[in-house]
């Protein structure tokens, strides 16, 4: 006959079933539901990608031309998708130094905030988003010409699966959010 010691369960301990030490606060949760929008900002294109309601998916929504009524159409295309945050990526080196280019999102990011309020904005690093873009419609077959009008878009779609992926890891929203400026002049 088998003795067991007083409290020990009839359950055999399972090596692949640690106990969870972790705190709920820090443990990865889902993702919070509604659509996102993602932004590729460039001198002369601006990417958009958009996610499914449910947050699993980034897929390339348009390319947008930078310069006048750009951020009224990137206001309309949140009002239209009802997104819930918009994603801006941040261009920085290797060594994680932000040059002109990351000066420029972020002006880019505050001007969208800033139009966008009350829906959020977000910065995310978008390291190697257009690389990876490239790579994937190389791989698909589209040749250089056909990549260069579609790049952006795919680039915004790496950034918010990567953004979202993320999100699902942590339990957090990612990236750091845009404030919006309060201005102290009226116009």
């Amino acid at each position: 006959m088998l003795l067991r010691p007083s409290g020990a369960s009839s359950r055999p301990a399972r090596a692949w079933d640690p106990p969870n030490h972790e705190p709920a606060a820090r443990r990865p949760g889902p993702v919070r539901d509604g659509v996102r929008l993602a932004v590729d900002v460039g001198s002369v294109r601006i990417g958009v990608a958009r996610s499914d309601p449910g947050g699993v998916l980034a897929s390339p929504l348009t390319v947008v031309r930078s310069g006048p009524g750009d951020l009224d159409t990137l206001a309309g295309l949140t009002a239209d998708a009802n997104a819930i945050e918009v994603i801006v990526g941040l261009p920085t080196s290797l060594s994680g130094r932000e040059g002109a280019a990351a000066a420029a999102a972020r002006n880019f990011a505050a001007e969208l905030a800033g139009r966008l309020a009350p829906v959020p904005v977000r910065l995310v690093d978008e390291r190697f988003t257009t690389t990876q873009a490239h790579a994937a419609l190389r791989r698909g077959g589209k040749d250089s010409r056909a990549r260069r009008t579609i790049v952006d878009a795919a680039a915004a779609a790496v950034l918010l699966q990567a953004a979202l992926d993320a999100e699902r890891s942590t339990g957090f929203p990612p990236g750091q959010p845009v404030p919006v400026a309060s201005s102290g002049t009226s116009a």
